[in-house]
């Protein structure tokens, strides 16, 4: 990296002032460099890029604290238009495009009448909320905005992740990836997750919510070809959330939702427990995918008498749904 340019000079003074940590200097350096190239240089990016500093260093200062359910931050600081604001350079937007518009139509129509939708989408990489915020604010600024983001443990503890996080409707969730790590706190985690549940059920009574879930719990990655594999989803999350629906007596509706986003920030090749990956970020185009209304009743395998092959029987499914979407963007 250009030891000269401005961002390196306030990074190194930020770090030598021990307003952020040294290892945490490091991979900024590393995802600073990364962005400058993507982005050719631009200097139109100057400010986003030095405002992301800005809350870096606040966060190392004075760290937030999420509620189990957080609403996105639109003042002093608007966190939203901050998140779309740094990924949009990194969007080649000739190269990006929905599928099944159509459909978000009848979605947001069922969300003026009060009723609820849930998205069983895949998911790629960190900055998928922003990514989807950009592809829909032009013809859906208000699903844009509104979506609420089932989120797991990282996205509120990273400190690179945070600045964006803040900009989104979340329901914070530990995964079962990361929920015995470190085991002492496992007691604490659960406690929150079932918090976490009684405000997403909560919020399916109130009704008229959008909230997007990656019933894999966790990103898509490569396998050993260097082919991106959907991560498969998990029977009991997808039902889970069929269950509250019900319980809420609210009507809902399901939806598969198909991302492809990888190459914008992709993942690290293999699974880390430790917090502090390093990220490097491509110009590329992105793509979504709304398909119809799955049928929740009625699948392939829906018949059997044993619930828990039927429940694996719909995770299938819903995951071909999605997967069969996702090859799509391939072509």
């Amino acid at each position: 990296m250009d030891k000269n340019s401005k961002f390196h000079k306030c990074l190194s003074s930020l770090v030598e002032q021990k307003e952020i940590p040294p290892k945490l200097g490091k991979i900024l350096s590393y995802f600073i460099e990364s962005y400058l190239v993507a982005t050719n240089h631009d200097p139109k990016n100057d400010p986003v890029f030095l405002k992301f500093l800005d809350l870096i260093k606040k966060e190392c200062k004075t760290p937030y604290q999420f509620e189990p359910f957080h609403k996105c931050l639109r003042e002093p600081i608007d966190y939203h238009a901050f998140g779309k604001n740094f990924i949009r350079p990194l969007i080649v937007k000739n190269n990006s495009f929905i599928s099944g518009k159509e459909r978000l139509s009848e979605i947001t129509k069922h969300i003026q009448n009060g009723d609820n939708v849930v998205f069983f989408a895949n998911h790629q990489t960190e900055a998928d909320p922003q990514a989807i915020s950009i592809l829909l604010e032009e013809e859906y600024p208000n699903l844009s905005e509104e979506m609420i983001f089932v989120a797991g443990e990282r996205v509120i503890t990273d400190t690179l992740s945070i600045p964006f996080s803040l900009g989104c409707n979340l329901l914070c969730i530990y995964s079962k990836r990361y929920i015995d790590h470190p085991p002492e706190n496992k007691l604490q985690k659960q406690l929150h997750n079932k918090k976490t549940m009684q405000l997403m059920s909560g919020l399916l009574k109130e009704g008229g919510k959008c909230i997007y879930v990656a019933p894999s719990g966790g990103r898509d990655r490569k396998n050993e070809d260097g082919e991106i594999i959907l991560a498969p989803f998990d029977p009991q999350a997808i039902e889970m959330f069929y269950l509250m629906a019900k319980k809420s007596k609210t009507p809902t509706f399901f939806y598969p939702m198909a991302l492809g986003t990888y190459d914008l920030l992709p993942p690290p090749e293999t699974i880390q427990v430790e917090l502090g990956e390093h990220r490097e970020v491509n110009q590329v185009g992105i793509h979504l995918s709304i398909g119809p209304e799955i049928d929740m009743q009625n699948y392939p395998g829906s018949e059997n008498p044993d619930k828990h092959v039927r429940r694996k029987s719909r995770a299938d499914y819903i995951w071909k749904l999605v997967h069969d979407d996702y090859q799509k963007f391939l072509g």
